[in-house]
């Protein structure tokens, strides 16, 4: 997709999430209030206001590549004419030992660290999403051992899906570094000094524990 002729609701939050943003790092990223963004949420057939499609050509028209292939996907309309499925992401917490995978990610002004994650498009897998994302982004093989249950992300509004997997094979590597600013093996005791606890899915915590 090579431009939006109207933004909607719900193509400026597929925008958010291509971005992957939160509600507060998407507003300040468009000089716009988080009411603003979550109102988008709450009503994905709305038209902002003209200057506000300015801000959103203009947000659109500095991503990178692998932002705008995200974008596409997340909007492209399904083989029957009727709009894609409600945006879900896959999340993996991938365990070695006493050691848990996570991703640093490059927002519009801070890092944040976050469990590896993909978008499921219609029809496809989220355990499949869950274990080639990671591969993808940071070179490990992992196999999904169970689904830890999934929820609408407080702060991104999108559907996740948890479930933790096995290490399998491979060296953590940073395979994405548009997107990402490193990738690390962290003691799970440590967990809640990269990503705060009430930030963390709770049974994550628990299967942590």
């Amino acid at each position: 997709m090579d431009a939006v002729e109207t933004w909607t609701g719900r193509t400026a939050t597929a925008l958010q999430a291509a971005l992957r943003m939160t509600n507060e790092q998407f507003a300040a990223h468009l000089d716009v209030s988080v009411r603003t963004v979550a109102g988008w949420h709450a009503e994905p057939g709305i038209v902002p206001r003209n200057d506000t499609q300015q801000l959103l050509d203009t947000a659109y028209e500095r991503t990178t590549d692998s932002v705008r292939r995200r974008f596409t996907l997340l909007t492209r309309p399904s083989s029957g004419g009727v709009e894609a499925q409600a945006l879900r992401v896959a999340i993996a917490v991938v365990v070695k030992g006493d050691d848990v995978l996570l991703v640093c990610r490059r927002g519009s002004d801070a890092l944040t660290w976050q469990f590896p994650a993909g978008v499921v498009k219609p029809g496809a897998s989220p355990a499949v999403v869950a274990v080639e994302e990671t591969h993808a982004e940071t070179g490990v093989r992992c196999t999904v051992r169970e689904p830890l249950g999934s929820r609408v992300h407080p702060a991104t509004g999108v559907v996740a899906e948890y479930m933790t997997c096995e290490y399998l094979m491979g060296e953590a590597t940073n395979r994405d570094p548009l997107e990402n600013a490193d990738v690390v093996w962290v003691p799970r005791q440590q967990l809640t000094r990269f990503i705060p606890e009430q930030s963390i899915y709770p049974p994550i915590l628990e299967a942590l524990a």
